[in-house]
């Protein structure tokens, strides 16, 4: 049978501000394992790729990525003009990735795909994507466009005016096959069994350019559900992996590029400790991997003991981000009761028993929720900061189909459910007189100086 060759884009990002915490399209490059099992030749074009060697030639376009060895950093970046909806917005809206010159070059340097696939991350990030869109029609006339990801499942009807000949919400595993049967009378001969994630391949990293960490995931979905969160629109339901397993993929990719940094993407990894963690952990732990591993999720803390804490820091963990969320006890039981504040302090003393330090457990409190005040969000870092941690602003971001979306539509000032570039955190998009734009900034501050306490 020929072999197709099909074309994935990773899409710039368009924005206020963008970070490159141990972000890879792993998404994608999962779909890129299934179409090569299944007879496909995959082209990968990471637009946020901080290797490119052609961005040293256009330094003078763009501010060049500073890279950390842990596998974080930012990403090139440029100012581009901002849109309409965000045009009196005072801050610089940027481009980051590589940029359209390269861009293009590389388009120019490749053969012509057969098909052409698109992800998408956050929904607020649109505009890059339809750009990528148009660019695809002009390069390529009469190939196939077809946009997935996040953006997708959580917007369909916004997605549909993207120029995509086919937008797939959901898992592409679900609906990739139907497609090249439809398009290409292809059958997919090798396709996972959806209630077993050990029978997925391992994604293709080795179509990164320079790897400098490699992501993990142990599970699909959360146990919880939590108000403020698109984990049940984006996954069915709670799965998880065979612990030696991960461990195995792990040490597969350890022993084959060297890679000494591995990201995990799950929220729920420590739910259920003994199902998973404790028996991950240990396995690490026999195997001596000489690797650290980083969390910038927020994890779940109401399972976290002495033994787990202990296992977590011998096993080499050094980014720990949790999701307290709040101190509020009403606003934590209101948005899903994952952990209360006794559990939290619990989770706080085993972690630094264990031998984790203030600044080495990073708390996430979410700023500007429906209704929420400035007090509220003062308290939560002030009481986090007393149990021996680090607590970390994170700006709300109002997600469709989330059950606080109604909430959000009908508190904020901006039309969120018409346009979502006004879904973007960087608005405190339902931001009220009792916590203002201006009070947001001096909360950011209280985090970073712990002796401030004004507003």
């Amino acid at each position: 049978m020929k072999r197709r060759i099909i074309l994935l884009i990773n899409p710039w990002i368009y924005d206020f501000a963008a970070y490159d915490f141990w972000n890879i399209p792993i998404g994608l490059l999962s779909l890129a394992s299934l179409l090569r099992m299944n007879g496909a030749d995959v082209i990968f074009l990471d637009c946020l790729d901080p290797y490119h060697p052609g961005m040293s030639a256009e330094a003078s376009l763009i501010r060049m990525p500073k890279r950390k060895t842990s596998g974080e950093g930012t990403y090139a970046k440029a100012r581009i003009p901002k849109p309409d909806p965000l045009k009196r917005f005072p801050r610089n809206y940027n481009r980051y990735g590589i940029t359209p010159g390269i861009f293009l070059k590389s388009l120019n340097s490749m053969p012509r795909p057969e098909l052409i696939m698109i992800t998408s991350m956050m929904t607020y990030w649109y505009p890059a994507v339809f750009d990528i869109i148009t660019i695809m029609r002009r390069m390529f006339p009469g190939v196939p466009v077809v946009l997935g990801g996040n953006y997708v499942t959580l917007c369909p009807r916004h997605a549909s005016r993207s120029g995509a000949d086919f937008c797939l919400p959901g898992p592409a595993e679900a609906s990739v096959p139907a497609l090249l049967k439809d398009l290409f009378n292809h059958e997919m001969i090798f396709l996972p069994d959806n209630n077993d994630l050990d029978s997925y391949p391992y994604p293709a990293f080795d179509l990164i350019r320079h790897p400098d960490q490699l992501p993990v995931m142990t599970s699909r979905g959360c146990p919880y559900r939590c108000s403020y969160c698109a984990s049940r629109l984006l996954y069915d339901r709670f799965r998880r992996r065979d612990p030696v397993r991960v461990v195995d993929e792990i040490e597969f990719w350890h022993t084959h590029t060297g890679i000494k940094h591995f990201s995990f993407y799950d929220d729920a990894l420590f739910v259920d400790p003994r199902d998973m963690a404790i028996r991950l952990l240990k396995e690490i732990i026999r195997r001596k991997l000489p690797i650290q591993f980083h969390c910038p999720n927020g994890l779940h803390l109401r399972d976290i003991s002495s033994e787990l804490s202990t296992l977590i820091f011998k096993a080499g963990f050094k980014t720990l981000r949790f999701g307290l969320e709040s101190s509020d006890t009403a606003r934590q039981i209101m948005t899903g009761g994952k952990v209360c504040n006794e559990e939290f302090t619990e989770a706080l003393i085993c972690l630094r028993r264990a031998g984790y330090r203030d600044q080495d457990i990073g708390i996430y409190l979410l700023c500007g929720l429906p209704g929420q005040t400035a007090e509220e969000v003062r308290e939560s870092i002030r009481f986090v900061r007393s149990c021996g941690a680090r607590p970390i602003i994170a700006e709300y971001s109002p997600i469709p189909g989330t059950d606080l979306w109604d909430e959000a539509v009908a508190s904020s000032p901006y039309p969120i459910a018409e346009e979502p570039l006004f879904q973007n955190n960087s608005l405190l998009p339902c931001r009220n007189d009792h916590l203002t734009y201006e009070m947001y900034h001096s909360l950011k501050l209280m985090t970073r100086t712990p002796e401030s306490t004004d507003m």
